[in-house]
């Protein structure tokens, strides 16, 4: 029952996890070989609200089921939450795609 809970706690942005844990969050399935890590690194108080002023953004290829053991793959920062979550659901749908037709080919070359 608490398992279920905590799955509707879960947001999906474009159909992928997006799971934050303090100023990290992080875009896509872990049990994809690559996920993307966002870190706010600078903030500015508007309104006594605390904006993203400063976000590195993160494609990370994963190496067994722990993120700690990930490789970093490509690195950039922006300006905005909004601006690094485009840059990084753009990174992982393209390497995801890369993966699936390099698969495909192999498998057609074995077959």
């Amino acid at each position: 029952m608490a398992e279920k809970k905590a799955k509707e706690k879960i947001l999906f942005y474009r159909g992928k996890p997006l799971l934050r844990d303090g100023s990290v969050l992080y875009y896509g399935d872990f049990n994809d070989n690559f996920i993307v890590r966002m870190t706010v690194t600078e903030t500015k108080k508007i309104n006594q609200l605390k904006i993203a002023t400063k976000v590195s953004i993160e494609l990370l290829e994963k190496h067994g089921d722990s993120i700690e053991t990930a490789r970093l793959t490509k690195k950039a920062e922006r300006t905005s939450i909004w601006a690094a979550l485009d840059l990084g659901v753009y990174w992982l749908e393209d390497i995801l795609e890369m993966e699936r037709e390099f698969l495909a080919k192999l498998a057609a070359a074995q077959a």
